[in-house]
């Protein structure tokens, strides 16, 4: 990225952001008040500083080129290094941190390091629990300073730090005759499944498991989707059906029966993500 080293934020770039947040020439300039000619004018700049292409028109559509993917990562990265030096200036010794956390760690991994950062002097958190996809488009949007998540993510456009690894477990009402066993894939699609929507970190990984042995979620017996985790382990008390979590949401209520698949055991990491050219150094060391 040494490339880029020399650009400042300015109008132009302000002009390219704008293009990549709405994809369409019309709408950046309605919304920088400027002419779409000006939008125009403002791309081919920045194409002939660096000597490429950085949107194209295919089937009519706008598209980001793999130089503008670049370009758009490392603005981003100097957007946030600007912004924590504006907060150093303006706050005075307070230590604001912005984070994200996936539901399992939001809820269960990490309440003992919120407590530790708060009963510091001068400290202001602000913690957005919600899904992988949700949590990297905000990552993208610089709304947060990085986030701990148990999905699967781009390395080409986040930098990360391994926080742990968790086992990931089946669970289910004490009684279950799965409770306490290993079980085949063959034996889980007879039973009603109960998981998180479409684009949380424990779907992602039973789809992936499921996939392994060519079978999906529409072979359940019947599937439930459901984005609370509360909710979940109150139907799986209740006998309505099974799940998969991680371990330590899984023995986190003793009422829950807990159950593996047969093979390899999955474990999969936590990770602390952040934009590629972020330096967060120092906000991590503040919490982790």
């Amino acid at each position: 990225m040494g490339e880029f080293k020399k650009i400042m934020l300015d109008h132009r770039t302000e002009t390219f952001m704008a293009v990549c947040n709405v994809m369409n020439y019309r709408e950046a300039a309605e919304l920088l008040h400027i002419t779409q000619p000006a939008v125009t004018q403002h791309i081919q700049f920045l194409e002939k500083e660096y000597g490429c292409r950085l949107f194209l028109y295919e089937n009519r559509k706008l598209i980001k080129t793999p130089a503008a993917q670049m370009l758009e990562d490392y603005l981003r990265s100097v957007q946030q290094r600007e912004n924590f030096l504006r907060e150093k200036i303006k706050n005075n010794g307070l230590r604001e941190l912005r984070i994200g956390a996936t539901k399992t760690i939001g809820d269960y991994v990490i309440t003992d390091r919120i407590h530790d950062f708060l009963n510091q002097p001068d400290t202001a958190l602000t913690l957005i629990v919600d899904n992988t996809k949700h949590l990297l488009h905000l990552l993208e949007q610089n709304t947060l300073d990085y986030a701990i998540i148990e999905g699967f993510f781009d390395k080409n456009r986040f930098g990360s730090q391994l926080y742990r690894r968790e086992p990931f477990v089946g669970i289910c009402s004490k009684d279950h005759p799965f409770a306490g066993r290993e079980v085949s894939v063959e034996e889980i699609l007879k039973e009603t499944l109960i998981h998180r929507e479409k684009g949380s970190g424990t779907l992602a990984i039973l789809e992936e498991k499921l996939l392994e042995h060519n079978e999906s979620l529409e072979r359940f017996h019947r599937h439930i989707c459901i984005s609370s985790f509360k909710m979940i382990i109150d139907l799986i008390k209740s006998g309505y059906g099974i799940s998969f979590v991680y371990e330590v949401l899984a023995k986190s209520d003793p009422e829950l029966g807990i159950f593996t698949l047969k093979g390899e055991p999955i474990v999969r990491e936590f990770n602390v993500i952040y934009l590629k050219h972020a330096d967060v150094r120092e906000k991590m060391e503040w919490f982790l």
